[in-house]
This record gives C-alpha cells, sequence and structure tokens, in this order.
C-alpha cells in the first residue's frame, strides 16, 4: 500500500491558448441562440424530414455508434486488469501400460484445482491503461456528435444546393424564352429588310448558348440529389424532393456567444481534450512498465486417484506464491516506448491547439459570409432590377430601329448573368448559416456544463 503512493499518474495536459475576449466580426442585432434542431430555424418541413431521415439510417452516423460500443468494451478489458483472476480447473484420466513381458496395469487419476491470480498495481499501470480507455470512451462519443453535426450540415448543404441549382434551371429556361422572344423579333425584322443575316445569326447563337447551359446544369441537380440520398442511408434509384426553389427558405440569424464558450460547444475540440487526456494516461502506463512488477498467485485443489471421484482418500493441495519481474537489459525498447507516448502527448498537445484555433477562424469566417453576402444579395437585387429595365429599354430601341442587335445581346447577357448570380448569391447565405451552426457546434453542449 505504501508503495501504490508512489503511482504514476502523468502530467497534466497542457491548457488551451488564450481566447479572445470576442469575435471580430459583429454578430446581427436580432440574432438567436442555436437550438437543438436548429434546422427548424431554416423554416422548411421537407428539410425537417430529411434530417430526421439521415440521423435514422446513415451509415456513417451507425458506424460512429458502433466505434462507441468498442470503446466501451475496451473500458471493461482495461478495469478487468485491476481484480484478480480466478480459474478453475478438473479432469479426470485412465491410463494402461503394457511392460514387454509383464501383464497390463492401470492407473486412475483425478483433480480439481481452483487458481487465483493477481497484479499488484503499484505504479499505477493497469489504472492508468483504465483511465486511457475511459478518455478514449469519451472521445468517442464526442466523434459521434462531430459525425452527428458535420451529416445534418451536409444534409442540409445538399437540399439548399438542389434548389439553387432547381431555381438555376427555371431561371435559364426563362432566359431562354427571353432568348427566343427576341429572336423572333430579329428574324421578322430580317425578313422586312430591316436587319441583316448577320443578327439573325448572333441571336441564334445567344439563343443555343442558353439551350446549352441547360444539360450542365441538369447534370448538376441530379448528382446532388444523388448525393443528398447517400446521406439519408437510401437508394438514389426513385429519390426525389419537393421544393423546387430556395426563395421560400428564412435565412437565421444566429448568436454567436463568446469565443471561449466554443471550447464547451463543439464536440470535436471535447473530443480533441480526450484524446490528449488517454495520452498522458499511455505516458504513465510507458513510465510504470520501467518499474518492478509483483505478482501473487495462490491454488487449491484435489486430486485421487480414483476415476472421477474425490471422496475415496482425495490428497489436498495448496499453494500460494509472490513473484518480482524487474527487466534488465531489454536493448532501450521501454525507454523508447515512453519517449513514443510522451512525444505523441506533445502531438497531441499541439493538435488541440490547431483544433481550437481553427474553430475560431470557422466562426470568423462564417459569421464575415454571412454579413457579406446578406448585404451582396441586397445589391444584386437592385443590378437585377436594372438589367430587366435595360434590357426591356433594349428591346424597345432595337424594334424602332433606334440601336442594332449588339445593344439587345448585351442587355440579354447581363440580365442572364444577374438573375443566375443572384440564385448563387442567395445559395452562399443559406450555406453561410448552416456552416455558422456547424462552427458553433449547433447546440451541443459538453455533458455537466
Amino acid at each position: 500500500m505504501l508503495l501504490g503512493a508512489c503511482a504514476i499518474t502523468g502530467n497534466a495536459p497542457a491548457p488551451a491558448p488564450d481566447m479572445p475576449q470576442a469575435f471580430a466580426e459583429p454578430a446581427v442585432p436580432d440574432a438567436a441562440v442555436p437550438t437543438q434542431d436548429w434546422w427548424n430555424a431554416f423554416g422548411s418541413q421537407e428539410l425537417s424530414s430529411l434530417v430526421a431521415a439521415a440521423l435514422a439510417a446513415n451509415p456513417d452516423l451507425v458506424i460512429a455508434a458502433e466505434r462507441v460500443r468498442q470503446a466501451e468494451a475496451q473500458v471493461r478489458i482495461a478495469g478487468a486488469t485491476l481484480f484478480p483472476a480466478l480459474n478453475f480447473d478438473a479432469g479426470s484420466a485412465r491410463r494402461e501400460t503394457h511392460v514387454d513381458g509383464g501383464s497390463w496395469q492401470t492407473g486412475n487419476a483425478s483433480s480439481a484445482t481452483l487458481s487465483a491470480s493477481y497484479e499488484v498495481d503499484l505504479w499505477g499501470k493497469n489504472a492508468s491503461t483504465k483511465r486511457s480507455a475511459e478518455a478514449a470512451l469519451r472521445a468517442s462519443h464526442f466523434d459521434r456528435e462531430t459525425v452527428r453535426l458535420t451529416l445534418v450540415a451536409g444534409v442540409a448543404n445538399a437540399y439548399f444546393e438542389v434548389l439553387s441549382l432547381r431555381g438555376r434551371l427555371a431561371i435559364t429556361r426563362e432566359n431562354l424564352v427571353v432568348a427566343e422572344r427576341v429572336f423572333a423579333v430579329v428574324d421578322s425584322r430580317v425578313r422586312n429588310g430591316a436587319a441583316s443575316a448577320l443578327d439573325l445569326a448572333r441571336q441564334q447563337a445567344a439563343v443555343l448558348t442558353q439551350r446549352a447551359a441547360i444539360p450542365p446544369l441538369e447534370l448538376q441537380e441530379r448528382q446532388t440529389l444523388f448525393a443528398l440520398a447517400i446521406l439519408l442511408g437510401r437508394a438514389p434509384e426513385g429519390f426525389e424532393t419537393a421544393a423546387s426553389a430556395v426563395t421560400g427558405l428564412t435565412v437565421p440569424h444566429v448568436a454567436p456567444g463568446l469565443p471561449a464558450q466554443l471550447l464547451t460547444r463543439r464536440p470535436d475540440l471535447a473530443s480533441a481534450e480526450a484524446q490528449l487526456a488517454a495520452a498522458n494516461a499511455n505516458v504513465a502506463v510507458a513510465r510504470a512498465a520501467l518499474l518492478p512488477s509483483i505478482g501473487l498467485t495462490g491454488s487449491a485443489g484435489l486430486a485421487s486417484d480414483v476415476l472421477l471421484n474425490f471422496l475415496n482418500g482425495p490428497t489436498a493441495t495448496f499453494a500460494i506464491g509472490a513473484s518480482l519481474l524487474q527487466s534488465i537489459f531489454d536493448g532501450g525498447r521501454l525507454r523508447a516506448q515512453v519517449d513514443v507516448a510522451a512525444s505523441r502527448e506533445r502531438e497531441l498537445v499541439e493538435n488541440y491547439r490547431k483544433a481550437v484555433l481553427a474553430a475560431l477562424a470557422d466562426v470568423e469566417g462564417a459569421l464575415a459570409a454571412g454579413g457579406r453576402t446578406a448585404a451582396q444579395e441586397l445589391f444584386q437585387e437592385k443590378v437585377l432590377e436594372q438589367a430587366r429595365v435595360a434590357l426591356r429599354l433594349a428591346e424597345i430601341r432595337y424594334r424602332a430601329g433606334a440601336d442594332d442587335l449588339l445593344i439587345v445581346l448585351d442587355a440579354q447577357r447581363t440580365l442572364f448573368q444577374a438573375e443566375d448570380q443572384l440564385a448563387q448569391i442567395r445559395l452562399s447565405r443559406l450555406q453561410a448559416s448552416v456552416s455558422l451552426f456547424k462552427a458553433l457546434g449547433g447546440a451541443w453542449k459538453m455533458p455537466g456544463t
């Protein structure tokens, strides 16, 4: 017991890096703290049903759950070394021998033995092994939460991208109608001798350009839809979503809180911290291996020369012993194991610090993207409004013969680009909001905080 007070527990993990007092990017004044079902803030019932389906059947989430079960079993395995091991052995045998020139001789034997062994954990090696397994178990729990958060964010982003691509397809088809309408005007002017064949060829090229833009968008929409099906754990065949545009979705305003709160709000940071704790315990295990180990053994049993019978004059045995094992020379193997464990701990210290810095950058980047894309959307809506006016006036002046077709073509091109750009900016706003939810850890909080 006195020697047990010398147990090695390892060095305390390094603290997290200094956290800033506040985020550099300002939050929206009416922003709200994320709720447990934060994806409902986008105002899409279909998205909520897709997230529920993904949480129920996604293969990555099932794999993460199995890893948690494996870690739980490892804790039980490590904890078993803290208790004595008991074994029971029983057997009976009959032996017949024949000496050359003699008669057959028969011998019977029966035995039953109960044995126990126990390694005295003087230096805390077994306790540290269990501590490492428990830390690994915590890390696996946090990893599962990270997978869950990543899955929900992936479903939301894929869903928004599908809707955005469908909206862009609708815009492209509408623009094709506009181009064909202008083509009809040009064709009429050419037949009446008011325009040249060059104008007709130019507008025909504009129509064909719009038609050529449709198949790539259709392909992207199908591929993104199939990727969404995989996230839900479903086969792509027959999978479909009902909504067709992002215009009906709400872009939620999210309150980021304080930077220091990230340490308890992000499961990936909690996992990195738990892995560091496991590495710290492994250092203690490696150091304890340098010290002598003491084992206690004991056994008690019965032996008889009668087959399957211990009642006919059995012989009782009892034994107890202790052993001391100390490595004298191993070529530096044990010392090298200590160096490996210590280096691994230092590596995970830096990994934890890097993860914290990356988390801060994730939040700052998402806040910046949300604010900038919101302003960009307002400007792009004004650009689109003026582009529509410009095309309408260009058509009127072209019909009147005041301008040539190049003015109309330029106005068409400006309008088409403005509409497509606005659709992509709206998608960027939604994805920036999802990124902020994910960067903040959703509504997850470390247990006990």
